[in-house]
């Protein structure tokens, strides 16, 4: 059966490099974490700057190889795993004392935990004989953080050999997928994020390593990031079909969440995981049917139960009571604490000018904008070095980005090849167009404003880490994007990661806005906004009756939502006049939205 951490939270996958050693620096301390793996040439830095911390030399896997991409990753993470393995090991040798690594472990524990108990035992006794016997059975229980990894399966660009033909299985999602089934990490996880890939789902056939285990555990196991019920259902059926287990389902707000947003139709939080608590055993069920007769299909015995399968959620949360509620209430195993975390030098990885910039983000610093070549709306920190290389570009009437990595590369609008709407050859083709073209000129700077808004995300959100670890990247590109959810806004102290855990299981309080809605409300508040801003980008004129009935849906869903929440009931009670009362505001802003555009068919 699944092993469940000793924790309640997981930190998730935050851009390419903010999480990129955080397995590194919390593995140890029993709190999983995720990696992205999609950015090879930053893996291959990181590869150089931790080897020489386990007295190991570095020998380069250079684009030359063959399969280097998934060499790389394969690699990385068994690095990773090494040290965190040589960590845990010292640890569980340390003394019980004060200050010391293993006593950190157990009080970071939640206390509810039937380990945090026994350490407590442990502390209250006198007799040393009796301290000394605990503190071996508590030695013994000691385990580590999972050290997942993330696969955005739309970032999947095929890579040509040398004479320009394409290798079989060798696009970015599968080459990743690959470099982390061939590596040596045990009792950990593949996230796959942003919806359902099929040749990279079909690949997955061809890992035994994703197989369960004779005892019924599974090595390696597979995690779906999911914004509703229906999505989870699709996709579990999807590779139950191929005799494939999905052991999480990993719940995220469409927009209170850092990075790419994929916003719902209207579609908010709380009734979604509603509708996950009322049928999660029957999903269970359901893949579990389907599962069980794929391995009969393929010759193997069948299962009298199914393996076990847990449900976590992330986005926005921000403090204790709001994790407490996604737990009991809607009996979540896990919540995903991502963005504060970006708060915590010794979690996540954040060069120094960045981090001040993150501690002083106020409401309006954080922009749910274009910036993103893949064109899904994109949560973005203003002012960063980054937005001022961009923006600094466009004054010099240089605007654009080189174009080193290429995965965002999709664009065929003016190449044979695709190239990415943020490099400069895009962006000079696209504005010479523009110019040539009659139109009005309000709209015609408009839509050069949306080209000149793209940003170069796969260097931006690399370039933290070698910062941090004084390495290059790419050079004389040292310019940091990064991507915070909103809930920033409500975190500006630098803490260590004792106080953040403290603050998630309520035993310290690190919030800075007292006056900060709760999570539901404010996903909320993103949605109305989100859809009173896609209705003002709309020309009356050309909104079709299927446009219309799409936006009344989206309303509606958000007015159910709403509903929903006014009867929500396991609120605590000092909260809930506040939350009514930001429920009533948030109606009245939606009821604005119908009144200037009519959108309530009935």
């Amino acid at each position: 059966m699944q092993q469940l951490s000793l924790h309640r939270f997981h930190i998730p996958v935050m851009g390419l490099a903010y999480t990129i050693d955080s397995p590194i620096k919390v593995a140890r301390f029993g709190i999983s974490s995720v990696i992205s793996i999609v950015e090879d040439r930053l893996v291959e830095m990181m590869r150089k700057t931790y080897y020489p911390s386990i007295n190991q030399t570095y020998f380069p896997i250079t684009v030359q190889e063959e399969d280097y991409r998934a060499k790389r990753i394969t690699d990385y993470l068994n690095l990773v795993n090494t040290i965190v393995q040589e960590q845990v090991d010292k640890l569980r040798n340390a003394a019980f004392e004060a200050g010391s690594e293993i006593v950190k472990y157990f009080e970071m524990l939640p206390e509810n935990s039937a380990v945090k108990k026994l350490y407590r035992q442990m502390m209250e006794l006198d007799c040393q004989a009796e301290k000394a016997q605990l503190q071996e059975r508590l030695r013994k229980l000691i385990r580590p953080g999972s050290i997942d990894v993330n696969i955005m399966t739309k970032l999947d660009r095929e890579h040509p050999d040398k004479e320009g033909s394409i290798p079989p299985d060798s696009s970015e999602a599968v080459t990743a997928l690959r470099g982390y089934v061939k590596s040596e990490l045990a009792d950990s996880s593949v996230v796959f994020s942003a919806g359902m890939n099929p040749r990279l789902y079909n690949y997955l056939e061809n890992c035994p390593e994703l197989d369960m285990n004779e005892d019924g555990s599974f090595t390696k196991k597979i995690i779906i990031k999911v914004s509703d019920y229906r999505s989870a259902l699709i996709q579990g059926k999807y590779l139950a079909k191929k005799g494939l287990w999905v052991s999480e389902f990993r719940v995220e707000s469409g927009l209170n969440c850092g990075g790419h947003a994929f916003a719902t139709d209207g579609y908010l939080l709380g009734p979604i995981l509603e509708e996950f608590r009322q049928n999660r055993s029957g999903l269970t069920s359901a893949l579990f049917d389907i599962y069980n007769a794929a391995l009969v299909r393929k010759g193997k015995a069948a299962l009298q139960e199914p393996p076990g399968m847990i449900f976590s959620v992330q986005g926005g949360i921000g403090t204790a009571a709001e994790d407490q509620l996604l737990h009991e209430h809607y009996g979540m195993e896990s919540t995903g604490w991502g963005t504060p975390f970006l708060l915590v030098p010794e979690a996540t990885t954040v060069d120094e000018d960045t981090l001040r910039k993150l501690s002083a983000a106020r409401e309006g610093d954080i922009t749910l904008g274009h910036h993103s070549p893949l064109g899904v709306r994109f949560h973005y920190l203003k002012g960063t070095s980054s937005d001022k290389e961009r923006l600094e570009r466009i004054r010099q009437g240089k605007p654009g980005s080189p174009c080193t990595e290429k995965h965002l590369v999709s664009n065929t609008e003016f190449t044979t090849e695709p190239i990415c709407t943020a490099s400069i050859k895009y962006q000079q083709l696209k504005i010479e167009r523009l110019r040539s073209m009659e139109l009005p000129e309000q709209e015609r700077k408009k839509q050069i404003d949306q080209v000149l808004e793209k940003e170069c995300l796969c260097v931006g959100l690399s370039n933290a880490a070698a910062i941090k670890h004084q390495q290059t990247f790419v050079k004389k590109l040292e310019a940091v994007t990064i991507c915070p959810g909103p809930n920033i806004v409500n975190f500006s102290q630098v803490v260590s990661l004792q106080t953040m855990v403290n603050h998630i299981y309520g035993r310290a309080d690190v919030l800075m806005n007292a006056g900060r809605s709760h999570m539901f409300v404010s996903e909320l508040n993103l949605y109305i906004d989100y859809l009173q801003n896609e209705l003002s980008n709309e020309k009356q004129e050309e909104l079709t009756p299927k446009k219309k009935k799409f936006y009344a849906g989206f309303y509606q869903n958000i007015k159910e939502g709403i509903h929903y929440y006014k009867a929500l009931d396991s609120i605590p009670v000092a909260d809930r006049e506040k939350f009514l009362q930001d429920l009533a505001y948030a109606e009245v802003a939606l009821d604005g939205v119908n009144y200037r555009y009519a959108l309530d068919l009935n």
